[in-house]
């Protein structure tokens, strides 16, 4: 099913093309027309299912189109941690640049400058506010949040919110929210617990459960823990290293992508780019060379990690960690399709170690690591800065994965 079946406003689909996005997850089909129907939904999702985009884009959508003067807080997210706030803000962001929306991300650890833009936003009304239980709790007390005109509350992650023991904080916001509101309740797990809590929040819900898949067991994944200035050599390397006739690099940025490739043509390599800076025509030709062989490795940015069909790509590498698990299997799996056997490396610097701890949580296994060259110095030791979650889930972290 493609985004534009699902009937969104203009305004919000030049954001869905922007971002790159065509052909919807399983998720996003189950649970897109349920949300604009205005159901309660209780979803069993992991991240990188693409439940982000799941519940954000109907949202989006609802507060356009709707009618009435928006002069409080429509849509509150509510999840465990500020890293997902952080990035759950960023999704959001790209998807309604061309809509007018107004949001904020709220979560603990800020500095007073963000203290008085997230009370300016809590008391005149953003349209999204997306936060963490206690600092939300926090704002409440202080009698300037605007939740009267609220219609949408959205629990993510909600089993490991629990295991967090927010559930009291969570409790709290909700008492000061409108009865009438439409809840959407996003958790991993469906234990007791998390079931009790849809039961005393959610009215007569559509459930909805959905597996991640998983990468081909064909494909040999590494990982490799760098600093952000060991990255390129690290590619010319392992290019020069291994002769491969077909070469994908996705990079996160087209800064990355510029300079990536600049480093790769000035080393002897047969390497181009393609990204949105380039005129359609453009990067159809760089395509074509790409996919007749004429262009042995070309550089991308993330526009091309959804829906590129070519069969005989035999390595890709991630110059950045993907956002997330979904991201990470649809880059990966462009290798390994007509091939008997493909390769993925990740190139990890100590920031990205967060976000790929997840994606192997979620994976359920470590991806092998792979070996950095001594005479490009000394590597990042792998300290991912969350490492076990209060529910026991594996974490993959081993100090035994650092080389030296």
């Amino acid at each position: 099913m493609k985004f534009t079946d699902f009937g969104f406003d203009e305004r919000l689909m030049e954001g869905v093309d922007a971002a790159g996005y065509k052909e919807a997850t399983p998720v996003q089909v189950q649970v897109i027309p349920h949300i604009l129907a205005g159901k309660d939904i209780i979803a069993s999702a992991q991240t990188g299912t693409g439940k982000t985009a799941a519940f954000l884009l109907p949202l989006i959508h609802k507060i356009i189109t709707d009618a009435d003067a928006r002069e409080s807080i429509s849509a509150l997210i509510i999840v465990p941690t500020r890293e997902l706030a952080i990035q759950i803000a960023q999704h959001l962001e790209g998807f309604s640049y061309f809509a007018g929306i107004s949001s904020i991300p709220v979560y603990g650890g800020g500095d007073g400058n963000a203290f008085v833009q997230e009370k300016k936003a809590l008391s005149m009304g953003a349209d999204i506010v997306v936060c963490t239980p206690g600092k939300m709790m926090s704002h409440i007390k202080m009698g300037y949040v605007k939740l009267d005109g609220l219609k949408y509350l959205v629990l993510d992650e909600a089993d490991r919110m629990l295991d967090m023991g927010f559930y009291d904080d969570i409790m709290f916001v909700i008492k000061h929210l409108p009865a009438k509101r439409q809840n959407l309740l996003f958790s991993a797990t469906m234990p007791q617990k998390i079931r009790s809590l849809a039961r005393s929040i959610l009215t007569h819900p559509i459930e909805v459960n959905i597996a991640i898949s998983k990468p081909p067991e064909k494909i040999k994944q590494f990982a490799f823990f760098v600093y952000d200035p060991q990255k390129i050599p690290l590619i010319t390397y392992l290019l020069k290293q291994n002769k491969f006739n077909n070469t994908l690099i996705f990079c996160s940025s087209k800064l990355s992508v510029k300079q990536l490739t600049r480093d790769l043509k000035r080393a002897g390599f047969n390497a181009d780019e393609i990204h949105s800076d380039l005129e359609q025509g453009k990067r159809e030709e760089v395509l074509s060379d790409f996919r007749s062989g004429r262009l042995s490795i070309l550089i991308a940015t993330d526009i091309l990690s959804r829906g590129i069909d070519i069969d005989n790509i035999e390595l890709v590498i991630n110059y950045d960690v993907p956002h997330d698990g979904e991201d990470y299997v649809h880059r990966i799996g462009r290798t390994a399709r007509a091939k008997a056997e493909g390769s993925a490396y990740t190139l990890i610097n100590t920031e990205e170690q967060y976000k790929f701890n997840a994606i192997e949580r979620l994976l359920e296994y470590a991806v092998p690591l792979g070996i950095v060259p001594e005479e490009l110095g000394a590597t990042p030791v792998y300290n991912p800065s969350q490492v076990k979650s209060k529910s026991g889930k594996k974490s993959f972290y081993n100090k035994n994965r650092n080389p030296r």
